[in-house]
């Protein structure tokens, strides 16, 4: 099971290419094929390997009728503005231009594993999403300490 944590800085050329971090390419293996679209919560982009991507449509699909029309276009509009991604051989992407424009990224991006995708956020808009430590630790706490909830796949 693919879990990818942590982060890493990278630069980004100004044709909008930046090199994956050796960190998550090397949890990646071989794979070279992703999707990548805004994250539906803040202004970052969020890097789906292939199978991962696979199996949310699957789980979207499944939730949402094709014969209701707002649900139709739920799904549209989510899987519209998704981009297919291909790593180079040297594990270097191309982010295409309408992301970082409406993202406002410059040559300073971060890379952060979040279990089975990679968020990427222009520099310094991360850190204002965090919580304070206690703050985060009481909110692990209650929410660890509740009822057990069953993982989506």
């Amino acid at each position: 099971m693919l879990s990818l944590i942590g982060n890493s800085e990278a630069k980004m050329d100004a044709k909008g290419r930046v090199f994956v971090p050796a960190n998550f390419r090397h949890l990646l293996d071989d794979q070279r094929v992703f999707v990548m679209r805004k994250n539906l919560f803040s202004d970052s982009l969020v890097l789906y390997p292939e199978a991962t991507w696979n199996e949310l449509i699957q789980v979207l699909r499944s939730r949402l009728s094709r014969w209701k029309r707002e649900e139709e276009l739920i799904f549209r509009q989510f899987v519209a503005e998704a981009e297919r991604i291909e790593l180079e051989d040297n594990g270097r992407m191309l982010i295409p231009k309408r992301y970082l424009t409406a993202l406002g990224f410059d040559k300073d991006v971060r890379f952060v594993g979040c279990d089975s995708t990679i968020e990427i956020w222009p520099a310094g808009k991360l850190e204002a999403t965090f919580v304070e430590t206690e703050k985060l630790a009481e909110e692990i706490e209650r929410l660890m300490s509740g009822p057990t909830h069953e993982t989506e796949t």
